[in-house]
């Protein structure tokens, strides 16, 4: 072979290459500048869509305890918030970086809504902006790299991470997740260990903003296959018969001190959730079954993104055959295909990234009430963009057809898109407008109602000006309220008689709430009704784990001797006060001066109790005598 003939063999080019880089990723088609302007206007465009968001308020949900509530917040970014942000399980969570991130935003912005909106909705364009930016630096495909940026910057299942301030940590944790797949694909550029360990760091930090980012190694590992070619450039750099195999396994190597931070922050999640995991309350298979049709379900509102709710209600049966059926040949047919157009690498590392970035939160291991969340979709959904941006490019390129007539539907798609997430972003304004919106779009859902029931018992945090357009009287927020406790109170009685462990609780809260709107409309009998319920429901419960249910015992004993007060019941006034003084005693035992205002207040209950006697012997001589 003459020189001038070797030097243009990319392959003896490839072999000339120290082993450890493989060929370096040349600069984006068309040039930087043009990458910069299309990554202005998908921000801006994301950001347009998203603005409406500026003006909502705090909802009641989750932002009420991370946020609104938070007392450890207000300090701001002090190094007594950093201390307890990292050695506190607060809300049954682990999250340090998260709860930072919301106490720099009290720092600068204190309680107005406005500034935490405004961070998310930044860190949304972002992640947006960072997706497009690796996948055309990766791929070397502008366009179809283009059209998956955009799918996530405004499809409507993303609403839910975004809008929700609470949800803050899923936006920063996909933040430093993509900023580790940009170090890592540094790192395969030029394998050396600062590199790598600015990868190892990167993915820490997503772990410290929420565990659902301990799949990176095996996405990582995706990476590898498409776009990256680690393995074909490892063959070509001649490791022998059997690179392959030797290829896969160095990678893998390569990745176990990541698996194990996965590993260690897997730990740590299950023990900061131990008592929001219901494991013991749905069996194996009832999960089982709701993980295959949750993934059918996800799929099908990444389609037809309608219906999209903030509480999936978990199924307390079994699930319809043809449901679980259905979703289970959707599964195999996904696998199928990538199976069969193997040659379309995409195909297979968007499908398994789908598959694989949903374990986590699929419900194998139930935590939280929902069968599914929107808020969950917000990494998986990237796998599914991929396989459709890339497959329509592909399609296009083999069909030829032109630019423009490729630009138009996809336009005209994300122009659908958008319209349908501005019109989700709606339902975030209020607690009310969003726990309505989930009443009328959801059914067996009492803990909708139940939240429903509390923004109209709220109006003044929980309604907005064009909510109470309608419900513009307290009579008519407090009928309406009641209304929906009553639907709660059916719907749990149906699922407690089915799975008492896991329901009775929520029933026995759902009729202390109702009692309480019957009490402020002075409906007395109901009311009392009510609360005995409740109290014979706290009270076999706390048969079953002492001491675990005694505030709420001591509250409603507390109510029911108001009741008896106004009713002037003198003796079941001071019964009922009398054993709710104990109760609040073994309390402030547990926790001394937490109780102290419950105690004194009904000391002052007691002696106005014993004064309404004395006066009473004053005016009727045949009266007993205290």
């Amino acid at each position: 072979m003459s020189p001038a003939r070797k030097r243009s063999n990319p392959r003896a080019r490839e072999r000339s290459r120290p082993k450890g880089e493989i060929r370096q990723a040349e600069p984006f088609p068309g040039g930087t500048k043009r990458i910069a302007g299309l990554c202005l206007l998908l921000a801006a465009v994301t950001v347009a869509v998203y603005s409406p968001v500026f003006g909502h308020r705090f909802v009641l949900w989750d932002d009420h305890d991370y946020i609104t509530a938070n007392p450890n917040l207000r300090g701001g970014l002090g190094w007594s918030t950093v201390r307890w942000a990292f050695t506190s399980t607060y809300a049954s969570n682990w999250h340090p970086l998260t709860w930072l991130s919301h106490a720099l935003d009290y720092q600068l912005f204190a309680l107005s809504p406005a500034g935490h909106h405004v961070e998310s909705v930044l860190i949304h364009t972002l992640n947006a902006v960072l997706l497009f930016w690796l996948l055309a630096w990766t791929s070397k495909r502008i366009w179809a790299s283009l059209l998956v940026g955009a799918l996530f910057a405004l499809h409507p299942l993303n609403v839910e991470a975004v809008a929700w301030a609470a949800e803050r940590k899923s936006v920063l944790s996909t933040l430093f997740f993509l900023l580790a797949i940009g170090a890592y694909v540094r790192y395969v550029q030029k394998r050396d260990w600062q590199r790598y360990l600015a990868v190892a760091l990167l993915f820490a930090a997503g772990l410290l903003a929420k565990p659902m980012v301990v799949t990176l190694p095996f996405v990582l590992l995706l990476l590898d296959y498409w776009p990256l070619d680690r393995r074909e450039n490892d063959r070509l750099a001649g490791s022998g018969p059997d690179s392959g195999a030797k290829s896969f396994s160095r990678l893998l190597i390569e990745k176990i001190p990541m698996f194990a931070l996965s590993a260690a922050s897997a730990w740590i999640t299950l023990r900061a959730q131990r008592g929001a995991v219901h494991t013991r309350e749905f069996s194996f298979a009832l999960r089982d079954e709701n993980a295959l049709v949750a993934y059918g379900d996800y799929l099908w509102k990444m389609i037809w993104p309608a219906h999209l709710a903030v509480l999936y209600p978990h199924p307390t049966n079994w699930l319809p055959l043809w449901q679980v059926f259905l979703s289970a040949v959707v599964l195999l047919a996904g696998t199928a295909l990538v199976y069969i157009f193997r040659g379309k690498r995409y195909l297979a590392v968007g499908w398994f990234w789908f598959l694989g970035t949903l374990v986590p939160v699929i419900g194998l291991v139930q935590v939280g009430e929902q069968a599914m969340a929107d808020r969950y979709a917000y990494i998986p959904l990237i796998g599914i963009f991929i396989m459709i941006a890339f497959g329509l490019d592909d399609g296009a390129e083999a069909n030829k057809i032109p630019p423009l007539w490729r630009a138009i539907p996809a336009l005209c798609v994300l122009a659908a898109l958008s319209f349908v997430t501005v019109r989700q972003i709606g339902f975030w304004r209020s607690e009310y407008a969003l726990w309505a919106h989930t009443v009328a779009i959801t059914q067996q859902n009492p803990m909708a109602h139940v939240f429903l029931g509390a923004a109209l018992r709220n109006p003044d945090v929980a309604m907005a000006d064009e909510d109470l357009e309608i419900l513009d009287t307290e009579q008519k927020q407090l009928d309406a309220a009641r209304g929906n406790y009553e639907q709660a109170v059916g719907l749990y009685r149906k699922l407690a008689r089915q799975n008492s462990a896991r329901y009775l609780p929520d029933l026995a809260g759902a009729l202390a709430d109702l009692a309480n709107v019957n009490r402020r409309q002075e409906n007395y009998v109901q009311a009392r009704d009510c609360f005995d319920e409740a109290l014979e429901d706290y009270r076999q419960l706390d048969r079953e784990k002492p001491g675990a249910y005694l505030p709420f015992l001591a509250v409603i004993l507390d109510y029911l001797g108001s009741i008896d007060q106004i009713q002037n019941r003198i003796d079941a006034a001071q019964m009922h006060y009398e054993e709710a003084m104990l109760d609040y005693r073994r309390l402030d035992a547990q926790t001394p001066g937490k109780h102290q205002s419950e105690i004194v207040d009904i000391l002052m209950e007691l002696g106005s109790l014993q004064k309404s006697r004395a006066q009473t012997s004053i005016t009727d001589p045949n009266s007993k005598k205290p």
